[in-house]
């Protein structure tokens, strides 16, 4: 037999010293998607944890259990912020639709650090851009990286799906 099809140790079935996964220094705000979207990746990531632990896949239970410390840490610090139905101010929880002076219009949805999904239109309170909102209200005009944009709605995050 070829010794290019015999496995050899490699030791990649030793655990992995992976570093722990930061945390983020800031308040963990999130919505009730954001809330939901924590616990499913880490009831996923248990289950994942259980068919590593069947297998005896001492390398992938290593990456899993840093991932799931992770989520657990997020849910545990997760702090829900119900939005105004009716926004007058940008605040956590809130769509802003921006008109920039090319008559282009985005919105942004202003959500948790692992809720943000910009390619969705939904980006962190924490991002410059959400930074530059906090706190504006319809007809303010505000400088959005370099171009000045006026504020022309605001509606609670979850009451559209607009993207950007």
């Amino acid at each position: 037999m070829s010794r290019a099809f015999v496995r050899e140790a490699d030791g990649s079935d030793v655990p992995e010293d992976l570093p722990e996964r930061p945390i983020s220094p800031h308040a963990n705000f999130v919505t009730a998607r954001g809330l939901s979207q924590i616990e499913d990746q880490a009831r996923e990531l248990e289950r994942a944890r259980d068919t590593a632990k069947r297998e005896d896949d001492r390398a992938a239970l290593s990456r899993i259990d840093r991932e799931l410390r992770y989520w657990q840490q997020r849910k545990v610090s997760a702090k829900l912020v119900e939005p105004e139905s009716s926004p007058v101010k940008v605040r956590f929880g809130v769509r802003v639709t921006v008109r920039y002076e090319s008559g282009e219009e985005r919105s942004y949805a202003l959500v948790g650090e692992d809720e943000a999904d910009p390619s969705r239109g939904s980006i962190s309170w924490i991002s410059p851009i959400a930074q530059a909102l906090l706190g504006c209200e319809v007809g303010d005009e505000v400088q959005l990286q370099g171009h000045k944009a006026e504020i022309v709605r605001l509606e609670a995050a979850g009451e559209t799906s607009a993207g950007p």
